[in-house]
Protein backbone atom coordinates (compact mmCIF):
# COMPACT_ATOMS: atom_id res chain seq x y z
CA UNK A 1 0.00 0.00 0.00
CA UNK A 2 1.16 3.53 -0.80
CA UNK A 3 0.55 6.89 0.39
CA UNK A 4 0.99 10.16 -0.81
CA UNK A 5 0.50 13.03 -0.13
CA UNK A 6 -2.66 15.24 -2.09
CA UNK A 7 -0.50 18.16 -3.33
CA UNK A 8 -3.28 19.58 -5.59
CA UNK A 9 -3.68 23.50 -5.46
CA UNK A 10 -7.34 23.20 -6.18
CA UNK A 11 -8.08 20.66 -3.23
CA UNK A 12 -9.27 22.36 0.09
CA UNK A 13 -7.16 21.87 2.97
CA UNK A 14 -10.09 19.86 4.97
CA UNK A 15 -10.15 17.36 1.92
CA UNK A 16 -6.35 17.40 2.29
CA UNK A 17 -6.61 16.15 5.74
CA UNK A 18 -9.42 13.58 5.50
CA UNK A 19 -7.69 11.90 2.52
CA UNK A 20 -4.00 12.19 4.12
CA UNK A 21 -2.68 12.51 7.58
CA UNK A 22 0.59 12.27 8.19
CA UNK A 23 0.47 10.83 11.32
CA UNK A 24 -1.15 7.97 10.15
CA UNK A 25 -0.36 7.46 6.55
CA UNK A 26 3.59 8.22 6.51
CA UNK A 27 5.62 6.16 4.66
CA UNK A 28 7.76 5.57 8.19
CA UNK A 29 4.53 5.07 9.75
CA UNK A 30 3.40 2.32 7.63
CA UNK A 31 7.05 0.43 7.38
CA UNK A 32 7.19 0.85 11.53
CA UNK A 33 3.64 -0.54 11.57
CA UNK A 34 4.20 -3.50 9.12
CA UNK A 35 7.81 -4.25 11.01
CA UNK A 36 6.28 -3.92 14.35
CA UNK A 37 3.59 -6.54 13.82
CA UNK A 38 5.31 -9.55 11.28
CA UNK A 39 8.53 -8.86 13.41
CA UNK A 40 7.44 -9.15 17.05
CA UNK A 41 3.92 -11.13 16.68
CA UNK A 42 4.74 -14.84 18.48
CA UNK A 43 4.74 -17.72 16.09
CA UNK A 44 2.15 -20.25 16.92
CA UNK A 45 3.64 -23.33 17.83
CA UNK A 46 1.07 -26.52 17.66
CA UNK A 47 0.13 -28.08 20.15
CA UNK A 48 1.63 -25.17 22.98
CA UNK A 49 -1.41 -22.91 24.24
CA UNK A 50 1.34 -20.25 25.72
CA UNK A 51 5.15 -19.94 26.10
CA UNK A 52 6.84 -17.29 28.31
CA UNK A 53 10.56 -16.13 27.59
CA UNK A 54 13.04 -14.31 30.06
CA UNK A 55 16.43 -14.40 30.31
CA UNK A 56 18.90 -13.19 32.72
CA UNK A 57 22.96 -12.90 32.84
CA UNK A 58 23.63 -16.61 33.18
CA UNK A 59 20.43 -18.26 32.02
CA UNK A 60 17.48 -18.02 29.57
CA UNK A 61 14.13 -19.44 31.30
CA UNK A 62 11.40 -20.97 28.61
CA UNK A 63 7.94 -21.79 29.73
CA UNK A 64 5.91 -24.14 27.89
CA UNK A 65 2.18 -25.01 28.37
CA UNK A 66 2.09 -28.62 27.51
CA UNK A 67 -1.53 -30.01 29.10
CA UNK A 68 -1.81 -33.82 28.86
CA UNK A 69 1.64 -34.96 28.30
CA UNK A 70 3.83 -36.11 30.71
CA UNK A 71 7.42 -36.41 30.80
CA UNK A 72 7.88 -39.77 29.24
CA UNK A 73 6.36 -38.56 26.06
CA UNK A 74 8.31 -35.54 25.67
CA UNK A 75 11.68 -35.18 24.13
CA UNK A 76 14.17 -32.23 24.07
CA UNK A 77 16.87 -31.51 22.11
CA UNK A 78 19.85 -29.24 22.28
CA UNK A 79 21.96 -28.37 19.28
CA UNK A 80 24.00 -24.69 19.49
CA UNK A 81 21.49 -21.92 20.16
CA UNK A 82 18.66 -24.36 18.52
CA UNK A 83 15.98 -25.73 21.53
CA UNK A 84 13.49 -28.33 19.84
CA UNK A 85 10.75 -30.01 21.70
CA UNK A 86 9.02 -32.80 20.51
CA UNK A 87 6.11 -35.26 21.65
CA UNK A 88 7.26 -38.88 21.24
CA UNK A 89 4.97 -41.49 19.19
CA UNK A 90 3.43 -42.81 21.84
CA UNK A 91 2.17 -39.84 23.57
CA UNK A 92 -1.80 -38.45 23.59
CA UNK A 93 -0.98 -35.30 21.42
CA UNK A 94 0.89 -34.29 18.72
CA UNK A 95 3.81 -31.24 20.09
CA UNK A 96 6.64 -29.88 17.98
CA UNK A 97 8.49 -26.69 18.48
CA UNK A 98 11.92 -25.02 17.77
CA UNK A 99 13.52 -21.91 19.33
CA UNK A 100 16.66 -20.44 18.10
CA UNK A 101 18.06 -17.99 21.22
CA UNK A 102 20.42 -15.29 20.77
CA UNK A 103 23.26 -17.78 22.42
CA UNK A 104 24.67 -20.80 22.59
CA UNK A 105 23.23 -23.23 25.20
CA UNK A 106 25.17 -25.31 27.83
CA UNK A 107 23.78 -28.74 27.15
CA UNK A 108 25.09 -30.18 30.44
CA UNK A 109 24.25 -27.97 33.07
CA UNK A 110 20.28 -27.28 31.80
CA UNK A 111 17.58 -28.62 33.47
CA UNK A 112 13.72 -29.25 32.29
CA UNK A 113 11.02 -29.33 34.95
CA UNK A 114 7.27 -30.29 34.23
CA UNK A 115 5.03 -30.10 36.99
CA UNK A 116 1.07 -29.71 36.16
CA UNK A 117 0.89 -29.42 32.33
CA UNK A 118 3.66 -26.79 32.62
CA UNK A 119 7.16 -27.70 30.82
CA UNK A 120 10.20 -25.60 32.26
CA UNK A 121 13.47 -25.22 30.49
CA UNK A 122 16.41 -23.39 32.41
CA UNK A 123 18.96 -23.30 29.96
CA UNK A 124 22.24 -22.31 30.55
CA UNK A 125 24.48 -19.55 27.99
CA UNK A 126 27.69 -21.07 27.23
CA UNK A 127 30.55 -18.92 28.54
CA UNK A 128 32.25 -17.86 25.01
CA UNK A 129 36.55 -19.01 24.87
CA UNK A 130 38.67 -16.41 23.98
CA UNK A 131 41.03 -17.83 21.48
CA UNK A 132 43.45 -14.79 21.89
CA UNK A 133 46.81 -15.54 21.07
CA UNK A 134 49.78 -13.19 22.29
CA UNK A 135 52.42 -12.26 20.21
CA UNK A 136 55.94 -11.23 20.90
CA UNK A 137 57.60 -7.79 19.54
CA UNK A 138 60.63 -9.03 17.65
Amino acid sequence: MFFAPITSPVASPAFRRAAYHPALHSVDGNFDRFFRDVAFTPVATPGVKTCEFAQDDTSFTLKLDVPGLAKEHLSIGIEGAVVRIESLADAPRSLKAAYELPQDIDASTSEAKLELGVLTLKLVKKLPVSNVTTLTIN
